[in-house]
């Protein structure tokens, strides 16, 4: 008998539900909360909403005064803020769709997006953007992700806010100082790690994700290294193609010979901190650090540049996902849910909120503003994925199962890569194994 990794998550979810019931209920009160089945109501237009943000902590701040400028022109509606931590999100969303206390409106992300939208959480959009005022100024390409990413049907269930692009971050004073090229390619910048690292005096040539989110950066340096395009071979994933194989052997290799020891359980708020503050060369992160960076250090000690290119000399990155904002289907007050969506992504919103976390915005207008000339690294990862240098390999955000896949099921085995006690072919082996099952029953459910 087939059991699907889909209902072994909610078996998961059900157990997790006592621990965070009490965050979903204080959160939402009566005020629109409900589980996923629940159809919800228009609503006046008025009165309280309840705004989930994935990245809470990080984003609060911008939000925030997103939020009392929303306000400000809608006084007949309170927004309620309540900021997750990304790493969280995802569980308490799934927790929330089985046992009641989902907000109004909400971040959803390419990578979350199908398994809400399977659970029938979210309001279908595609009726409301087109009466909107956002209809034709929003990035057609981000669209596209995120109503590809919701299941298969096509139909959009959430608003893009912004893009981000796998950045690799360097110490120009560092290189200077080392008489280094700048890691342009794979070869340079395994040169590099090895040259500035001095471990006795607490100097490292590069930083490695091997806390929450590794996976990402793991795929982006193997399908980086080994150049292959497609992240299916017919029904079959690349994933643990010997190509990919044999570059994360490399890629895992790096740690505690060019990195510190403490990047086994650091997230991209630890390694960025880690960075900041100390004497490493590299960093492989996205535009959303380049702020932090920049209070950090200033704009003279360090540069962001496109990922490294391959020996065939393109350069080959995996899809970052498009963040975006949903209405959730209970929501007793979507009229109001909607106008907060609509604000949020207007033009001068948008610009303001991306100028913040320094990613690509999704509102046409924004997206035309001085100050993405003036932060390099995101005018870099503009250029660089329009320009024809760089290929997109496709995440298969549309599987339901791929945010647990690529996080939680994997997440602590690659762990066990960087110490040594489980092979990389294993690891990919695993994760393939997974993946292939997944698109099967995907299928089987989609024709």
């Amino acid at each position: 008998m087939k059991i699907s990794i889909r209902r072994s998550r909610r078996a998961a979810i059900a157990v997790a539900l006592g621990s965070v019931l009490a965050l979903t209920a204080t959160a939402c009160g009566d005020d629109g909360s409900g589980s996923g089945g629940d159809k919800g109501d228009e609503g006046s237009g008025k009165g309280k909403i309840v705004f989930w943000d994935n990245n809470g902590g990080v984003r609060t701040d911008i939000w925030k005064e997103i939020i009392a400028d929303f306000q400000k022109a809608n006084p007949d509606i309170k927004v309620e803020y309540v900021g997750i931590a990304s790493t969280e999100y995802q569980s308490k969303v799934d927790t929330a769709i089985q046992g009641g206390g989902l907000p109004d409106v909400g971040g959803v992300g390419a990578a979350m997006l199908a398994g809400f939208s399977a659970q029938k959480a979210l309001e279908p959009l595609d009726s409301r953007l087109s009466k909107s005022s956002l209809n034709g100024k929003l990035n057609e390409d981000m669209v596209g992700v995120l109503k590809a990413a919701g299941g298969g049907d096509g139909t959009l269930y959430s608003i893009p806010t912004s893009a981000n692009n796998g950045v690799l971050y360097y110490r120009t004073d560092l290189f200077k100082k080392a008489g280094l090229d700048e890691p342009t390619t794979w070869d340079k910048f395994y040169e590099a790690a090895d040259k500035l690292t001095d471990a006795k005096k607490n100097k490292f040539g590069y930083t490695i994700r091997g806390g929450a989110g590794s996976i990402a950066q793991a795929l982006d340096a193997m399908y980086g290294q080994s150049g292959i395009t497609s992240f299916w071979n017919g029904d079959k994933t690349t994933v643990n193609d010997p190509k990919n194989v044999a570059a994360l052997e490399k890629y895992a290799a790096l740690y505690k010979k060019v990195t510190p020891a403490a990047d086994l359980n650091n997230d991209f708020t630890k390694m960025v901190a880690q960075w900041d503050s100390g004497t490493i060369g590299m960093l492989n992160h996205n535009l959303g650090s380049y702020q932090d960076h920049v209070k950090a250090l200033g704009v003279d000690k360090f540069r962001g540049i496109p990922q490294p290119v391959g020996a065939s000399g393109k350069r080959v990155q995996v899809s970052n996902p498009v963040d975006g904002m949903g209405v959730f289907k209970s929501s007793k007050n979507k009229d109001a849910a909607w106008k907060f969506i609509e604000f949020a992504t207007s033009a001068a919103e948008n610009s303001k909120f991306n100028k913040a976390a320094g990613q690509v915005p999704s509102n046409n207008d924004a997206a035309k503003d001085a100050w993405i000339s003036e932060a390099e690294p995101t005018k870099l990862a503009a250029a660089a994925l329009t320009d024809g240098s760089t290929t997109i390999v496709q995440l298969p955000y549309y599987l339901p199962d791929w945010n647990t896949i690529s996080k939680a099921d994997n997440e602590p085995n690659f762990q066990k890569v960087l110490l040594g006690d489980m092979s990389a072919k294993d690891f990919l082996d695993t994760m393939a194994d997974q993946l292939n099952k997944a698109q099967t029953e995907w299928k089987e459910q989609n024709g």
